[in-house]
């Protein structure tokens, strides 16, 4: 018998990415981690460190089990853009992406059943057009933006915004698929 995989994240977006090839958590168990960035903390550890601390949280509820945990970060330079929880924050965070490249960082962390753990952080560049007032307010006017990292959603309408990608476009939805297959097999996840 395989053992579950336990998704420790709420996003509907990572279980639709998940679904997309034929994984389906047995249960999804959120953690509940502080946040915050520390002083000095620049995107690539950061989505990393929140990945393992998630999966770290969850693990020990889960015995037996697979626990998948991820987290992503928008970046524009060295600077930790914010999950957009208002217009304003979402207008300003689209307002620096207009007309510039940015990053995009997912870490991933799979916890083995027996306490292995594997870590990966992954990069997408994402390039901006030049992006008008009356365009932004369209946008914030969708609601998309809401609670997503850097104010935008690329699957749904920002999707126009977009000049260029370099790397994986999973990654810049919330989870890139080929490497987190690629930890979970590495660990010995069977699928059912």
């Amino acid at each position: 018998m395989p053992s579950p995989l336990v998704l420790a994240s709420a996003s509907p977006r990572r279980l639709d990415l998940l679904s997309r090839i034929g994984l389906v958590p047995a249960v999804v168990d959120p953690a509940e981690i502080d946040e915050t960035p520390l002083k000095q903390e620049g995107p690539r550890p950061y989505a990393l460190r929140l990945a393992r601390a998630k999966a770290e949280a969850v693990a020990p509820r889960h015995h037996g089990a697979f626990v998948l945990a991820a987290d992503t970060v928008v970046a524009c330079g060295a600077r930790i853009l914010p999950k957009a929880e208002d217009a304003d924050t979402a207008r300003r965070c689209l307002s620096l992406l207009s007309g510039r490249r940015h990053r995009v960082y997912t870490g991933v962390c799979v916890v083995a059943p027996d306490g292995r753990l594997a870590l990966r952080v992954v990069q997408t560049v994402v390039g901006f057009a030049v992006l008008s007032p009356d365009r932004v307010q369209q946008y914030i006017d969708s609601g998309e933006w809401d609670g997503k990292a850097g104010g935008y959603a690329i699957q749904g309408m920002a999707e126009v915004f977009v000049t260029g990608l370099h790397g994986s476009w999973s990654n810049v939805v919330g989870l890139p698929l080929r490497e987190t297959d690629c930890l979970l097999g590495g660990l010995g996840f069977r699928r059912g």
